[in-house]
C-alpha cells in the first residue's frame, strides 16, 4: 500500500472523529469512554491548525475515494510549559481497515522525519501496556521505554497499565 499525508482541514474533522470513536469503542488505545462529536473536537482542532503542533491526515494513494484513513497529531508536552517545547506528545489513530497494513509505520516515519522542522527534538507518547501492536510499532522506530505506570487507568471495571515511550529525533 502507498500512503500520502497532509495537514488536516476542518472538512477532515468528521472523519478524524469517526476514526477516534473507533478507538474509544475498542478501549485499547484511549481513556475516553464515550464517543465524541465533531462539535466537541472543534476547539482541539483549531488549537492545532496552523501551529507547530499540527494534525496530519493520511490517505490511501490507491483508493483516494476512501478519504482519510488515519491521522497523527503532535501536541505540547506536559501541560504546555515552555521549557518542554522541544518535546512533543503524539497521538496516532488508524481506521480499523488500515491497522496492520503499514499506515502506522508510514505516519510514524513521517512524524520523525518532519519533527525537527517543527522545532521538535524529542517525540513521546503513552500506550496501554496491553496494546502490544502499538508498542511494537514504536519500538520498530527506536522509541525506548521511558516509564511504566501501573494501573493508572480504568475502563469500566478493567484497570490498565501505561507505558511511556520516547526518542530524540535530533542529534
Amino acid at each position: 500500500m502507498s500512503f500520502t499525508h497532509r495537514e488536516a482541514t476542518i472538512d477532515d474533522l468528521p472523519r478524524i472523529v469517526e476514526i477516534y470513536n473507533h478507538a474509544i469503542e475498542t478501549r485499547r488505545s484511549t481513556c475516553d469512554v464515550e464517543p465524541l462529536t465533531t462539535e466537541s473536537r472543534e476547539a482541539w482542532f483549531y488549537s492545532h491548525s496552523g501551529s507547530c503542533r499540527p494534525i496530519w491526515v493520511a490517505e490511501d494513494s490507491a483508493a483516494p475515494e476512501k478519504g482519510v484513513v488515519g491521522y497523527l497529531n503532535y501536541s505540547y508536552f506536559m501541560n504546555d510549559r515552555p521549557g518542554y517545547f522541544i518535546t512533543s506528545d503524539m497521538g496516532l489513530y488508524l481506521h480499523p481497515d488500515y491497522q496492520g497494513k503499514g499506515l502506522g509505520s508510514y505516519l510514524l516515519g513521517q512524524a520523525i522525519e518532519h519533527a525537527p522542522a517543527l522545532g521538535i527534538e524529542v517525540l513521546s507518547t503513552t500506550i496501554f501496556a496491553s496494546n502490544t501492536p502499538s508498542i511494537r510499532l514504536f519500538e520498530k522506530f527506536q522509541f525506548e521505554r521511558w516509564g511504566f505506570m501501573p494501573k493508572v487507568a480504568r475502563m469500566g471495571d478493567i484497570e490498565h497499565d501505561l507505558v511511556m515511550v520516547g526518542r530524540r529525533v535530533t542529534s
